[in-house]
C-alpha cells in the first residue's frame, strides 16, 4: 500500500538534509508499534530511510509512564506544588519529577516563541517581583509586561534591577506585538523605564508612572505622573478603553499575585525556593503558557464562554490543554514556521519592522513632559 506524503510532520533526524523542513514530500506513514497503552504511528523519511514516532520530537517521546501521568505532574507545577511534594503524592522519584518539569518547560519554550506574535497592543503595564535565587544575599527580579485588553502576559525576564533587562523586556513587546495605534504604557517610578520607553517607544505610546507611597506597609498615597504625552490624548485613550478609566497598574499587580501563587519557587515561606536563575526561569516560562492558552480567565467571560487570553487576542481559535500543546511542539505549526523562515532572512527588514517604522513616521509628535521627581 502506497501512503500519501504528511505535510505536518519533519524529519527527526538531524543528520537529513531535510530536517525541519515541513511540506517536502518526503515524510509517509510507516508502520505501528505496540505498548502497554496502545499502539503508536511510525513515519518514514525517503530521503534519509530514517523511521521516527509519533511522539519523537515532544516530551512524551521515550516516557515509561503514561502520558496522563505527566500531564497531571505538569498541572501540580503550575498550580504552586513544589517538587517534593509531587514526589510524594504520584509516588515517583524526585528526580524523575524534576526531569519531567525540564521536558515540560522546554516544550512551553518554544510554544510561546512560535504562538506569542502578531498581539495587537492598545494599553500595555509592566511590573516586577523581586525574589532570590540560591541565597537570599542573591536577589533576583521577575520583569513582567501584560496586555491588558486581552490579560495576555506577553513578555517576561529574570535577572538584576537594571536598565539592561528592562531595554530587553521592552524589545520582546515589541517584537511580539502589532503596533496599530498609539497604546498606553504604565509603569511603577522605577527611573530605568522611563530611559527604556524615551530611547524605545517614544514616538508610539503614550508613557505614565504610578508612584504609591507607604506607611507602616500601607499606601497612604498614590501619584500619578504623565512623562510621555500630553494630558487630552492620555484621557481620550482612558475614554476609549474598556478596561481602564484611571492611569493605573492594577493589571500587572493581579498577574504578580497569580505568579507568585503558581509557582512553588516565589513562596513567601517555603524550603521550595530556586537554587538557580535557569531554574527559575525555565518554571516561569511553563506559567506563561499555562497562563496564557491553558487556564480560562475569569475576567473574560462572555456569557456560557470563559475564553483564555490568548483566545481573546486572537492567537487560538479554543482552550488549549498541555497534551495538544506538547503534541504539537513535534509539528511546530509548519505553515506558521515556514512564514517565519521568511522573516529571519530579512532580519531588520522583516514585515513587522517595516510596518513598526512606517507607524513611527506616521504617528504624531508627542508633547513631553519633563516631570522632576520629588523626594518621597
Amino acid at each position: 500500500m502506497k501512503y500519501k506524503p504528511v505535510k505536518d510532520r519533519r524529519c527527526q533526524n538531524e543528520k537529513c538534509q531535510d530536517h525541519s523542513k515541513f511540506g517536502e514530500g518526503n515524510i509517509i506513514r510507516h508502520s505501528k508499534y505496540k505498548t502497554r497503552l496502545g499502539r503508536r504511528r511510525r513515519y518514514l523519511c525517503k530521503t534519509c530511510k530514517k523511521t521516527f514516532c509519533s511522539t519523537k520530537g515532544t516530551p512524551y517521546y521515550r516516557l515509561h509512564k503514561s502520558r496522563l501521568d505527566f500531564d497531571e505532574v505538569v498541572q501540580m507545577t503550575v498550580e504552586g506544588v513544589g517538587i517534593s511534594s509531587i514526589s510524594r503524592i504520584k509516588c515517583f522519584s524526585w528526580n524523575t519529577i524534576a526531569s519531567w518539569q525540564y521536558l515540560a518547560c522546554q516544550a512551553a519554550d518554544k510554544f510561546n516563541d512560535h504562538k506569542l506574535k502578531g498581539v495587537e497592543l492598545m494599553e500595555l503595564q509592566a511590573d516586577e517581583i523581586r525574589t532570590f535565587a540560591g541565597t537570599k544575599k542573591m536577589p533576583m527580579w521577575i520583569f513582567a509586561a501584560i496586555e491588558v485588553w486581552s490579560r495576555l502576559w506577553i513578555s517576561k525576564v529574570v535577572g538584576n534591577r537594571n536598565y539592561r533587562n528592562i531595554k530587553t523586556l521592552l524589545n520582546q513587546v515589541i517584537d511580539a506585538c502589532r503596533i496599530v495605534n498609539p497604546f498606553i504604557f504604565t509603569t511603577d517610578g522605577f527611573e530605568p523605564y522611563s530611559w527604556a520607553t524615551k530611547n524605545l517607544m517614544s514616538s508610539i505610546c503614550l508613557y505614565a508612572q504610578v508612584i504609591k507611597k507607604r506607611r507602616k506597609n500601607r499606601v497612604i498615597k498614590v501619584e500619578r505622573r504623565l512623562i510621555i504625552g500630553t494630558k487630552p490624548k492620555i484621557e481620550q485613550l482612558l475614554f476609549e478603553s474598556e478596561d481602564s478609566s484611571t492611569i493605573n497598574t492594577s493589571f500587572v499587580e493581579r498577574l504578580n499575585l497569580t505568579i507568585r501563587q503558581g509557582c512553588a519557587y516565589l513562596g513567601r515561606r517555603t524550603a521550595c525556593h530556586s537554587r538557580h536563575k535557569d531554574l527559575l526561569a525555565n518554571n516561569l516560562e511553563l506559567q506563561m503558557c499555562y497562563y496564557n492558552f491553558v487556564r480560562p480567565h475569569s475576567a473574560l467571560k462572555f456569557g456560557d464562554e470563559t475564553r483564555t487570553p490568548a483566545m481573546q487576542a486572537g492567537l487560538v481559535k479554543k482552550q488549549l490543554s498541555f497534551r495538544e500543546i506538547f503534541m504539537a511542539v513535534a509539528i511546530l505549526f509548519w505553515w506558521y514556521s515556514v512564514f517565519m523562515r521568511m522573516l529571519v532572512q530579512v532580519e531588520r527588514f522583516s514585515w513587522f519592522s517595516v510596518q513598526q517604522q512606517q507607524l513611527m513616521k506616521e504617528a504624531p509628535e508627542f508633547d513631553v513632559l519633563t516631570v522632576e521627581r520629588k523626594d518621597c
